[in-house]
């Protein structure tokens, strides 16, 4: 017997990403930078967030908004395996999926209460963007985590990074706060995987800015911040 189930958010998030090309594919990965849970009016309630203070992780099920329209295939393509070999679905974190639902591990930075906005909760190591729907919130424990966990193909590439360089003058436009982050989400290889032309300008939003790029090999060049 099937039972539908009708979801609906209980916040969005607040991020420095107001696009998907960019963001990291994991969650925890640029841990420098900050985000923010707001809640829908409904569940603004101080009391249901009695007892979150105590915690220092929490987990994330949102969705995947801007793929919700887009249907699923049993087999995808993970990103950083080129893009050329498929694997099922249920063995990668597509966001093409029968069900739409991302799930994120994040760090619990602050509680504050805003005087418009109710409870806000500050969250660090999100990958999620600006404005994604949150469906669900639950503290994070110890039990969670598995040290001798195998993980498949994304054993294959744990170490991939590439060396970033921000010209001085175009790095001195990004705030000081956000500037560990951007080195993060670069040296993260934001482009898709199967892409390799050397003279190709690629280019992301990042906090109200559009960080331009170039990538040869293993180096990464900043080349415009506008």
């Amino acid at each position: 017997m099937t039972t539908d189930l009708k979801l609906r958010p209980i916040a969005h998030i607040r991020s420095v990403f107001p696009s998907k090309f960019g963001i990291p594919r994991q969650s925890g990965l640029t841990e420098t930078l900050k985000s923010e849970i707001v809640f829908e009016e409904e569940f603004r309630s101080p009391e249901a967030l009695r007892g979150l203070s105590d915690f220092s992780h929490l987990w994330i099920i949102w969705g995947f908004s801007e793929n919700a329209e887009s249907g699923w295939s049993p087999t995808v393509r993970p990103p950083r395996l080129g893009g050329n070999q498929r694997m099922g679905v249920f063995a990668t974190r597509s966001p093409f999926r029968p069900n739409p639902l991302g799930l994120s591990s994040v760090k619990i930075e602050a509680i504050k209460k805003d005087p418009v906005l109710g409870p806000v909760i500050s969250v660090c190591g999100a990958d999620l963007m600006d404005g994604t729907p949150i469906y669900d919130l639950k503290p994070y424990i110890p039990a969670d985590c598995h040290p001798e966990a195998v993980c498949g193909f994304a054993d294959q590439t744990r170490g991939y990074s590439l060396a970033v360089t921000i010209p001085p003058l175009l790095l001195s436009k990004i705030p000081q706060a956000l500037q560990d982050g951007l080195f993060s989400i670069l040296s993260q290889d934001p482009r898709p995987s199967y892409q390799e032309d050397p003279d190709r300008i690629y280019g992301f939003g990042f906090a109200g800015f559009e960080i331009k790029f170039r990538v040869v090999g293993k180096d990464l060049e900043v080349v415009e911040i506008i």
